[in-house]
């Protein structure tokens, strides 16, 4: 075994990554492939485009890896990376938020207990692009509001509507199924 396998820390990585190693540029994609992915597609809602983002957004992390400053993890900065690249492709040829009034002060939403989580994958899936994409980045990644409006160039405000209005339409989807 080589110590592209075993015990080489973060910051090893980075260098030799830094350094044109290509094993270490395998290493650190074969690292961080899966759990992308699954966020690309959560947000894209499609596998094809899911792979584009995939690709688009470790082109970036490869170009711009002499900026990752270390200041939280490698994977939440590559997290950052797929997001934006995700949320672009979504941009592109989309009205991304759909018009919604100000959301409710204190609404709660109550999932129930027994949904399939296959059924609950599809009915996410299935919500419009803005809606979807906040549902994920607070409800599935935890992010807060006010990083989620600072990822995407948007306000706390829209953030939390959009969330609001997700939650509400997926309530209507699975209302026959809780």
């Amino acid at each position: 075994m080589t110590n592209y396998q075993i015990g080489m820390t973060e910051a090893e990585l980075v260098q030799s990554c830094l350094a044109k190693d290509r094993l270490a540029q395998k290493k650190l994609y074969d690292k961080y492939k899966k759990a992308m992915y699954t966020l690309a597609y959560r947000i894209t809602g499609d596998f094809e485009e899911a792979n584009d983002v995939l690709q688009d957004a470790f082109v970036k992390v490869f170009r711009g890896l002499s900026s990752f400053r270390a200041e939280s993890t490698l994977g939440a900065w590559i997290k950052t990376i797929v997001v934006r690249t995700a949320y672009s492709h979504l941009r592109k040829d989309k009205k991304f938020f759909e018009s919604v009034d100000d959301l409710p002060p204190g609404a709660q939403v109550d999932w129930g207990h027994y949904l399939d989580a296959e059924y609950l994958e599809k009915a996410i899936l299935s919500l419009p692009d803005g809606y979807r994409t906040v549902f994920t980045l607070v409800e599935v990644e935890g992010y807060s509001h006010k990083e989620v409006a600072a990822l995407l160039g948007i306000s706390e405000g829209t953030s939390k509507s959009q969330l609001f209005y997700s939650k509400k339409r997926l309530r209507e989807i699975l209302k026959d199924e809780v």
